[in-house]
C-alpha cells in the first residue's frame, strides 16, 4: 500500500517536490490542492505537470474519507462516522450556532482510545491507531461540504488523546489555521486533553495562539483517578503548576471541562475542591450533564445541583457556565455511535 501524502506537512511535501525534480513552489500547489481544493486524486491537480501527477500517484495515495453514517438532529446538529482507507472509523460532530454565524466541527485525534475513561464509549473500545494530520484535517473539510457553509470553529474533542499524536494533531491545527489552507483563526481552534503534562508544557510553547481545555471532571485526586485511571499518573497539583505555568505564558485562558455525574462527582465536597483547584488559576469552567449511554451505570446531575454548583464556582471569582446540550436526540455521547453502528451491523 502506497503511503498516504495526508502523512506530510508543507515540509514535507517540499521534500517530496525536490526529491522529484520539483521546483519548491510545487508543494505550495500540491498543499493547496489537498487543503483549500480538497481535491480526491492526483489527476484533478490541473496546475501540476502530468509527469508530476504520475509520478505522485505511483509513490502516494490520497485517502479521501467517506460517510457510512450520519445523524441529524432537529437542532441542526450532525454527527458523523466516518471510514478512512483502511476502514478505520472515528466520530466527528458539525454543530452550527442556534444563531447560525457559526459553524463549529468537533474532531477526533485518533481512532479509538487508551485512556479507558469509565465515563466514556469511546473508551470502551481501545485504541487503534493515530490519524495522521491530513486525515485530523479531512474530518473539518468533510464536513464544511456536508453543510455547505464555512467552518469557524475547531475542537479538539472528538475521540482519542490528542497529545498521545502530538505532532500530528499539531501540524493538523496549522493546516487547519493556515490562511493558504482551511483559514480558521488560532484562537477559534482549541485541544482538549486529559492533563497529559509532557504535552502541556510543549503546547504552552507553541507561538500559535491556539486555546486549550482540560478534561478534568473531578479536583479530588481519588474520584479523578476512578473516573480517569490512565492519567493518575499526573497529579493535580502538578497539572494546577503546568496551567498556571500555562496561563502565565501564553496569557491565555484555559478551560476546564467538568462532566457532571450524578452521586459521583457532584457532592459538595467535591465542589469545594474544584473550587480550591480554581483559586488563583485564570481559568472558566464549563459544566456537561453526562450524556446517558446504554449499558453504563452514570446518570447526569439534577438541574437543582448543576444550578448550585454554577452559582457557587461563580460566587467565587471564577467564570462557570453550563454547556448548551445540542443533539441530545441522536447518538450524542463520543464513541456512541460507532458503537451502535457496529451492533446494527451484526
Amino acid at each position: 500500500m502506497n503511503t498516504s501524502i495526508k502523512a506530510y506537512t508543507l515540509d514535507g511535501l517540499a521534500q517530496i517536490a525536490k526529491d522529484l525534480g520539483q521546483p519548491a513552489f510545487r508543494a505550495k500547489q500540491l498543499y493547496e490542492w489537498l487543503y483549500t481544493h480538497n481535491v480526491q486524486s492526483f489527476d484533478e491537480m490541473s496546475n501540476l505537470p502530468a509527469s508530476f501527477r504520475s509520478s505522485l500517484a505511483e509513490k502516494f495515495s490520497i485517502d479521501a474519507p467517506s460517510v457510512v453514517d450520519r445523524q441529524i438532529s432537529s437542532d441542526g446538529t450532525r454527527k458523523y462516522l466516518i471510514s478512512y482507507e483502511d476502514s478505520v472509523c472515528v466520530e466527528t460532530v458539525a454543530i452550527p450556532s442556534r444563531s447560525g454565524d457559526r459553524l463549529t466541527v468537533c474532531f477526533s485525534t485518533q481512532a479509538g482510545c487508551g485512556m479507558a475513561c469509565a465515563f466514556c464509549a469511546t473508551g470502551r473500545e481501545g485504541f487503534t491507531r493515530n490519524l495522521l494530520p491530513g486525515e485530523i484535517v479531512d474530518q473539518v473539510l468533510l464536513i464544511q461540504k456536508d453543510m455547505g457553509t464555512r467552518v469557524t470553529n475547531a475542537v479538539g474533542m472528538g475521540q482519542g488523546e490528542p497529545f498521545l499524536n502530538y505532532d500530528n494533531t499539531l501540524a493538523a491545527l496549522r493546516i487547519l489555521n493556515d490562511p493558504k489552507a482551511v483559514g480558521i483563526g488560532a484562537r477559534h481552534i482549541s485541544i482538549s486533553t486529559c492533563g497529559i503534562l509532557p504535552g502541556i508544557e510543549k503546547f504552552t510553547a507553541e507561538p500559535e495562539q491556539f486555546t486549550l481545555a482540560i478534561s478534568l471532571h473531578s479536583a479530588a485526586q481519588g474520584t479523578r483517578d476512578l473516573l480517569m485511571p490512565k492519567v493518575d499518573r499526573y497529579k493535580l497539583k502538578n497539572l494546577k503548576q503546568a496551567l498556571q505555568s500555562y496561563v502565565e505564558k501564553t496569557n491565555r485562558r484555559v478551560t476546564l471541562e467538568y462532566i457532571m455525574i450524578e452521586g459521583v462527582n457532584d457532592s459538595n465536597a467535591e465542589l469545594s475542591k474544584l473550587r480550591e483547584f480554581c483559586s488563583g488559576l485564570h481559568c472558566h469552567v464549563n459544566l456537561i450533564p453526562i450524556n446517558a449511554v446504554p449499558g453504563s451505570v452514570f446518570q447526569p446531575s439534577d438541574r437543582e445541583t448543576i444550578e448550585t454548583w454554577l452559582r457557587e464556582i461563580q460566587k467565587h471569582g471564577t467564570e462557570a457556565t453550563l454547556r448548551d446540550s445540542r443533539g441530545s436526540d441522536i447518538d450524542g455521547a463520543c464513541g456512541q455511535l460507532k458503537n451502535t453502528y457496529r451492533k446494527n451491523q451484526g
